[in-house]
């Protein structure tokens, strides 16, 4: 049996928290690492015990989000760190992805698309609502591999970086050009190496930059 995928809840509304814990519980492979009102609780919850993944609301009593992912990254924390908040704010968007979160999720989300995304993120994917994709462009910092990457690319890669600026998972992607999982990643990791950018979210950036779809 794998042993499931532990998360951290960091929020100030302990409605909210209760909500989100009974919803891992009810998830088959996640499991509740703890709570954590501010960013001050998450940063000793964190110096404890890691958890594989933590959700962060922004706005906090206390230290908030954005402080509190700076002084995790600071620290050394590797896990991934998911922004769960009710702001839609571009400027909260791209100060979060800056300041080291690995993906940035609206509160109205149906239970079943975040027990997903969690997944995904634990799986080291970005996940975006897909309402924010296009706010990725802002968090390019003048990175720009030029139409040559673009042109090396196959049909299929060209069509997977399509689905990446729509902020698709490799789960969705696949099921979009009817191949595997397995194939997908390849797809990816090669497009990655033609067009000389570091991770998935600056393919997703430059192709919503470029309007690849």
């Amino acid at each position: 049996m794998s042993t499931p995928t532990t998360v951290l809840i960091v929020d100030d509304h302990p409605l909210f928290r209760r909500g989100v814990r009974q919803l891992l519980e009810l998830t088959p492979g996640l499991a509740c690492a703890g709570e954590a009102s501010d960013g001050e609780q998450a940063l000793a919850a964190v110096k404890n015990d890691e958890p594989d993944l933590i959700l962060m609301d922004l706005r906090m009593r206390g230290m908030d989000g954005l402080a509190a992912i700076g002084a995790l990254r600071s620290a050394g924390v590797q896990c991934r760190i998911v922004v769960l908040t009710v702001s839609d704010s571009d400027e909260h968007v791209v100060a979060a992805l800056r300041a080291g979160a690995d993906g940035y999720l609206l509160k109205d989300m149906e239970p079943e698309a975040l027990q997903e995304s969690i997944r995904e993120a634990a799986e080291g994917e970005m996940v975006l609502s897909e309402r924010l994709t296009g706010v990725l462009a802002r968090a390019v910092q003048g990175r720009d591999p030029g139409s040559e990457g673009l042109e090396q690319l196959t049909p299929r890669e060209r069509a997977a970086l399509g689905c990446l600026a729509r902020g698709l998972s490799n789960k969705r992607i696949a099921s979009e050009l009817k191949v595997s999982e397995g194939t997908v990643k390849v797809h990816v990791r090669n497009l990655l190496r033609k067009m000389g950018l570091r991770s998935r979210v600056e393919a997703a950036v430059w192709a919503v930059q470029h309007g690849i779809e």
